[in-house]
């Protein structure tokens, strides 16, 4: 049976920043659900792309020419090989949408790169 995925029920199951979590695949890609607040590292993804659409909230997306602020709604294509980190002031809710062995901090290892996300 094909299940529908409740973006607010999936968000309400955890409360850390930074660990995205799987909630769905499609073809080769996963779908993902992170919290973010404050600076995430700098970083980059020599192969893939990644969207992030803002669930609740906002923040900004730096690169090193400038930042590009993402409200409640709206989406942000990083293109493969731009370096990036998310800021966000306040918590918001982002879903990521990228291909499925994206790690989080692409080229950097640190203490909140996730390998291997869970799936909610």
């Amino acid at each position: 049976m094909i299940e529908k995925v409740n973006l607010a029920a999936k968000l309400a199951t955890f409360a850390d920043h930074w660990t995205p979590r799987m909630v769905g695949e499609v073809n080769d890609c996963a779908v993902k659900l992170v919290k973010i607040q404050g600076e995430f590292v700098w970083h980059h993804h020599e192969a893939e792309d990644e969207l992030f659409l803002v669930v609740k909230g906002r923040f900004r997306m730096d690169f090193r020419d400038g930042s590009v602020p993402v409200e409640e709604g709206e989406i942000i294509v990083v293109p493969r090989g731009a370096e990036h980190r998310p800021v966000a002031d306040e918590e918001a809710h982002v879903l990521l949408f990228e291909p499925r062995t994206t790690v989080n901090t692409g080229n950097v290892t640190e203490a909140r790169t996730v390998r291997t996300p869970e799936r909610i």
